[in-house]
């Protein structure tokens, strides 16, 4: 079997893989992602036990377990290109033999669920209420230099949004890929479900600006009113397209929960918002877990 060369797999001499720190025996076939470091012992606190506790740069890791259900709970900082770090790495541990640096023959499917933060397009989404990404419309472009199986891309969605945004030139070729349906069902059935946009950025690449004029100042009230079937685009995030793209190319499970914490139609805003966000964890641990 064909070894992988050391500059594409990076291994430390401790024998973990290089930005997660971490080694197989670390990691638990469900893995919560966060983008806060803060966020990781926020979840923890709930597990009946931590047997492993690490953290490399902004991936703070804790795997421990609630009952008889083993999980990790592990940071990825913000934005797409740490989630191409994040999966590829992730994968790796559960795929990839790091001493041989060879493929595992037996393909291991890990659950990967994000949970963070978003902001609405839509006026009904209420702010503290919780989104389910059913579909993650990604902005960045990082699935563009990949080589993605058949069936990953919704390629008629994709050109619906192109025609009615007028997709400009200058913005990367979007990309659409949906959630795993057995997850969407057993963790958020009773949520919103719709689109959300992964952005690369949190300010021009969300319709915000402070000192810099926007290229495209109306790009939030076409997202609103876009629409393909029954579906529509619920709210903004930066991570939730290449957790899709990547986490399904490489054959994982995959969703998104996040809490609303700001309306960017109606400009209203979380009075705490870490409210929210602690009752989507105690949700999220609850199911899960059984």
């Amino acid at each position: 079997m064909q070894k992988l060369k050391n500059t594409q797999l990076i291994v430390t001499g401790e024998g973990a893989i290089y930005h997660l720190n971490l080694k197989p025996e670390n990691l638990a076939d469900t893995v919560i992602i966060v983008g806060d470091p803060g966020r990781v012992p926020t979840i923890s606190k709930y597990f009946d036990e931590i047997e492993f506790q690490g953290q490399n740069r902004e991936i703070n890791t804790h795997t421990g377990r609630i009952g008889k259900k083993r999980l990790t709970v592990l940071s990825s900082g913000m934005g797409p290109d740490n989630i191409d770090i994040v999966i590829n790495e992730l994968d790796a541990l559960a795929n990839i033999d790091l001493g041989n640096k060879t493929i595992n023959p037996e393909h291991k499917a890990l659950n990967l669920i994000r949970l963070g933060t978003s902001g609405a397009v839509q006026k009904d989404i209420e702010v503290d209420s919780f989104v389910m990404s059913r579909y993650g419309l990604g902005l960045d472009g990082v699935l563009n230099f990949y080589k993605v199986p058949d069936g990953i891309i919704e390629k008629e969605m994709c050109a619906s949004v192109k025609e009615q945004i007028a997709w400009p030139e200058q913005i990367a070729q979007p990309y659409i890929v949906k959630c795993t349906e057995g997850l969407a069902k057993k963790i958020g059935f009773d949520m919103h479900q719709g689109i959300t946009v992964t952005a690369p950025g949190f300010y021009g690449p969300q319709g915000r600006t402070l000192r810099m004029e926007l290229n495209f100042p109306d790009f939030i009230q076409k997202l609103e009113t876009f629409r393909h079937k029954d579906e529509r685009i619920l709210n903004f995030e930066m991570e939730t397209s290449a957790l899709y793209g990547l986490g399904r190319s490489l054959g994982h499970n995959v969703l998104t929960i996040c809490a609303v914490i700001a309306n960017r139609i109606t400009e209203e805003y979380s009075s705490n918002h870490h409210k929210p966000v602690e009752t989507l964890i105690k949700l999220l641990l609850e199911r899960i877990s059984v």
